[in-house]
């Protein structure tokens, strides 16, 4: 039985950090969370991280999917932006239970 944490459930958890397993997929999401709230295009994700278009749009589709980013067409131009609450959740969700099974801890040697 799986418990429910009060940031998000144990499957979306999980499929969020599959997504961030792709070595290509975390580095975006890295280049992305440095490039703040105003996220970035996808024409400079592509130049900074040399990765080809069709296979970076393919990433950025997987990431949308699971809520890691969202993208917003400006004009002609995809904009893509992290989501710092889904991310928050994910962090939380994998503090949550931080040493709460561990008695006495290092210290109590």
């Amino acid at each position: 039985m799986l418990v429910r944490s009060m940031y998000m459930d144990h499957e979306e958890a999980a499929a969020s950090l599959a997504e961030l397993g792709n070595s290509h997929r975390l580095a975006v999401f890295r280049f992305l969370v440095k490039a703040g709230h105003r996220g970035a295009a996808v024409g400079e994700i592509q130049q900074a991280l040399g990765i080809p278009a069709s296979t970076l749009s393919h990433h950025l589709s997987r990431m949308a999917k699971v809520g890691l980013i969202r993208q917003e067409k400006h004009s002609r131009t995809i904009i893509c932006i992290p989501e710092y609450q889904h991310l928050e959740s994910l962090i939380g969700f994998l503090k949550e239970e931080c040493c709460v099974g561990v008695s006495g801890g290092l210290d109590s040697k």
